[in-house]
């Protein structure tokens, strides 16, 4: 049955769907999974990056990119549908900047994303893109602002976020683990509490991540390997510690 209302964008399915939005959003669920954390004075995004190989340039292989100097993102999904959405924001990031003579703010390039997103779910001959972004940065008053953008085109801004392969199952542990993340007020907490929500979930080593950290008015900096490497140590150690706790303490019933 489904069949017959695939075929195009703009076909409803007799459930209300529109089932090619929906194989958008399973393109992000099969991405490597992204997350990001909005604290009182940083944007952190941590992203699950996969093996290159040895004849492969590794700087060509990157989830974080920079729309504007205020204004980073991390995706999940097809890289090549997110490289055409930077490039389209970042080209009106500039027009923004050169127009109005300031640069644009975290929900307004947001919300032209999500527009651009929603447009191709209207036409014919076109086919949604199959992306889920973050989109991280500072407004001119220097407020951090994280939203996420989806291939249907809504977006919504978030204090902490997840999306790709393991968005659902990060999203959970944030929630549970909500008090303590949110708390985070410094970067070396953020980046601690991004690091071991992926291995966590994910079981991820610091060679498979990445971690950078943008601040108001400053470049972006990537967390550098020998540091997550620390990091790692610290929180497997913590991780080890608690289950043993957790293996003494007597159950009830």
């Amino acid at each position: 049955m489904a069949e017959r209302y695939d075929r195009a964008v703009t076909i409803y399915s007799p459930d209300g769907h529109l089932l090619q939005v929906e194989y958008a959003q399973e393109a992000v669920r099969r991405g490597s999974t992204v997350m990001g954390l909005c604290t009182n004075n940083a944007i952190v995004l941590g992203v699950e990056k996969r093996s290159v190989g040895d004849l492969q340039e590794e700087r060509m292989v990157r989830k974080i990119c920079m729309l504007d100097d205020h204004v980073v993102m991390t995706f999940a999904g097809l890289t090549a549908d997110a490289r055409i959405l930077v490039s389209r924001a970042q080209v009106e990031s500039q027009s923004h900047r050169l127009n109005f003579e300031k640069p644009v703010s975290v929900e307004y390039i947001t919300r032209f994303m999500a527009q651009l997103k929603q447009n191709y779910t209207q036409s014919n001959g076109r086919r949604p893109f199959g992306v889920s972004c973050l989109v991280g940065g500072f407004d001119e008053d220097g407020a951090p602002h994280l939203f996420q953008t989806e291939p249907s085109g809504t977006f919504h801004e978030w204090r902490a976020s997840s999306t790709g392969r393991s968005g659902q199952p990060v999203r959970d542990y944030m929630e549970k683990h909500a008090d303590a993340i949110l708390a985070a007020v410094d970067e070396p907490a953020a980046i601690k509490h991004i690091v071991r929500t992926l291995m966590s979930v994910s079981s991820l080593n610091h060679n498979q991540m990445d971690v950078a950290v943008l601040k108001y008015k400053q470049p972006l900096r990537m967390i550098d390997r020998q540091m997550l490497a620390d990091i790692v140590r610290t929180v497997r150690a913590e991780l080890e510690a608690e289950a043993e706790v957790n293996r003494k303490t007597p159950r009830v019933g």
